[in-house]
């Protein structure tokens, strides 16, 4: 860790014990009052958020923020406030609260896996993995499924994420595959997915293929956006290094020096899937992202994502994520809507095996 002297700021900490309950103080005070104004946030808000997820007591005045709370916490909001400082002094920006629950899991999860003697021995184990692209910069993961999810983006040559909405499946994938297009380790960057709701025969929309299939992709042009200027997304799109591809026409295609990216996953068939597997060239990635949960495929129809993960289960060169509610970064009441349905799906769940539970009581 680095000394408190190296980030620009003074640390010192004191503790009480009222009962049983210890109660510490800590003390950090920053140099550069600019830069702290942005750790704290609009009116504070950081400060705020910080003190809601860790539950402790913090007050900020000028370049001065005071800690209370248990030993532990505060000792978390300490390391938070640190990390965080450090970074804006780096990048010099705002902070958004998504950064800082990133950083507050980061720190979490750096405290329950890394000892802090191989910490010391190895601080770069302490971050979460990164992405880095020219027009976006280092985008750090904002929690451990995302940071090892990046990992085996990096190790394998096919990878499979699966999980809810707001999970940053789609978004991650594809700054990935624009980073490798930037690196030169890729020569052109394919997007497909599934358009279900029109039965997969678009003949009857309006435009060329590309304006029929816009609508079912604008998730992932969304996502090429943040990483990429807009004029060379629209030159990438013109000269074909960034390739629309509808599922549909992938048949008969050897894809190589390519990312492939299929989005939605989880509403292709079994036959779909297997085709589309079966297109990766030499010197090519797949990425492969869909939710499980939100199948849209006709009743008694198999999802081709989930059977592909389970026949491929084990295979070497395949790697596999799976996010859960608790990974969800796109805001806070996402996360909530998603936990409540998952609840409500097990209860169904649970009450389809016992038919027991689901009888009145006798008056």
């Amino acid at each position: 860790m680095p000394s408190d002297a190296g980030r620009g700021l003074k640390a010192r900490g004191s503790a009480a014990r009222s009962g049983l309950a210890e109660t510490v103080e800590v003390s950090l005070t920053f140099d550069d009052n600019r830069l702290a104004s942005l750790v704290f946030g609009q009116y504070d808000q950081n400060v705020a958020h910080i003190e809601r997820r860790l539950e402790v007591t913090a007050t900020a005045l000028g370049n001065h923020l005071v800690l209370k709370g248990p030993p532990d916490a505060a000792e978390k909001g300490r390391r938070v406030f640190e990390r965080l400082y450090g970074r804006v002094a780096k990048g010099g920006t705002a902070l958004t609260l998504g950064d800082v629950d990133g950083v507050i899991q980061e720190v979490t999860v750096q405290g329950n896996l890394f000892p802090s003697a191989e910490v010391a021995a190895d601080p770069e184990r302490e971050h979460f993995e990164q992405i880095a692209t020219r027009r976006r910069g280092a985008v750090r993961a904002r929690n451990a499924a995302q940071s090892e999810y990046i990992k085996l983006l990096r190790s394998n040559e096919l990878v499979f994420a699966e999980g809810p909405a707001g999970t940053g499946k789609t978004w991650l994938a594809v700054g990935h595959a624009v980073s490798l297009l930037e690196q030169g380790h890729a020569e052109r960057l394919i997007l497909s997915r599934p358009a279900v709701e029109a039965g997969e025969r678009l003949g009857f929309l309006p435009g060329d293929m590309r304006e029929k299939v816009d609508p079912y992709l604008r998730p992932i042009y969304d996502a090429l956006y943040d990483f990429m200027e807009a004029r060379h997304v629209d030159r990438g799109l013109q000269t074909g290094v960034i390739e629309i591809a509808p599922l549909a026409f992938m048949r008969g295609r050897t894809l190589t020096n390519a990312v492939v990216l299929l989005d939605e996953a989880q509403n292709t068939t079994s036959m779909q899937m297997k085709m589309f597997l079966t297109r990766l060239g030499e010197n090519s990635r797949m990425i492969i992202t869909g939710d499980p949960s939100q199948i849209d495929l006709p009743p008694g129809q198999k999802s081709g994502l989930v059977e592909a993960v389970n026949i491929l289960d084990g295979v070497e060169g395949i790697g596999r994520v799976r996010f859960r509610d608790v990974d969800v970064v796109r805001h806070d009441l996402v996360r909530r809507i998603v936990t409540a349905y998952e609840a409500a799906s097990h209860g169904e769940a649970e009450a389809d095996r016992n038919p027991m539970s689901r009888r009145r009581p006798l008056a």
